[in-house]
């Protein structure tokens, strides 16, 4: 059995390239995509939807909900990595990269206390997929899935005779991208950044902001 892991749809400040700000809800495009995602997942007969509880996340999950008929359980852990003050600022008025900045910013978290807070999620993801007859879909943001599957997930790393399995090197995700792993240890790498679901109705913007 997996885990399949969505990011949620496209926002307007995520397009822009805006650090989002915790209440930011999903553009048009980004509902659509959502609404494609959801018929996509459905597919995959989920036997829980857990999301985190940040408006962009949780109206993607709500229409994965609305798909599949499951009831939707939030989780704060979840949560994109808080980047407190710098929130509604553009990336491009840093003079460093700030999503990969390993200081706090003011009022927000820093990279140690992310990934802190994001081996806490992987443990209550586990612990609830091991619960269920069936895959559970986990409902989260582009920094968290790439961190989780960093983490986590291996794949084969190719060659002769039987696989070798090596950490995963995770791209940045797209908006709605579906990551799928087994899970059970190793925790094996099924699929990675996936859109097919919006190809020629709501393609990825690739400008868009991945984070923050």
């Amino acid at each position: 059995m997996t885990i399949c892991w969505l990011r949620h749809g496209e926002t307007a400040l995520n397009a822009a390239r805006v650090m989002q700000p915790a209440d930011t809800p999903l553009s048009a495009r980004g509902q659509v995509q959502a609404r494609l995602a959801a018929q996509r997942v459905a597919g995959l007969v989920p036997a829980a939807i857990l999301s985190s509880d940040l408006p962009r996340a949780l109206q993607t999950a709500e229409a994965a909900a609305a798909a599949t008929g499951l009831p939707i359980v939030t989780e704060p852990l979840l949560r994109e990595r808080n980047f407190g003050d710098w929130r509604g600022r553009p990336l491009a008025s840093f003079d460093f990269d700030p999503v990969a900045a390993p200081q706090a910013p003011p009022g927000g978290e820093s990279m140690a206390e992310f990934l802190a807070r994001l081996a806490r999620a992987w443990l209550h993801v586990a612990a609830l997929r091991a619960e269920l007859a069936g895959p559970l879909l986990v409902v989260s943001h582009g920094l968290l899935i790439r961190a989780a599957l960093q983490a986590h997930a291996l794949r084969d790393a190719g060659g002769d005779g039987p696989p070798a399995m090596t950490p995963m090197d995770v791209p940045s995700l797209a908006n709605t991208s579906l990551s799928i792993v087994d899970a059970g240890a190793p925790h094996r790498l099924r699929l990675v950044n996936c859109t097919a679901h919006l190809a020629g109705v709501a393609d990825v913007d690739g400008q868009s902001l991945s984070g923050g």
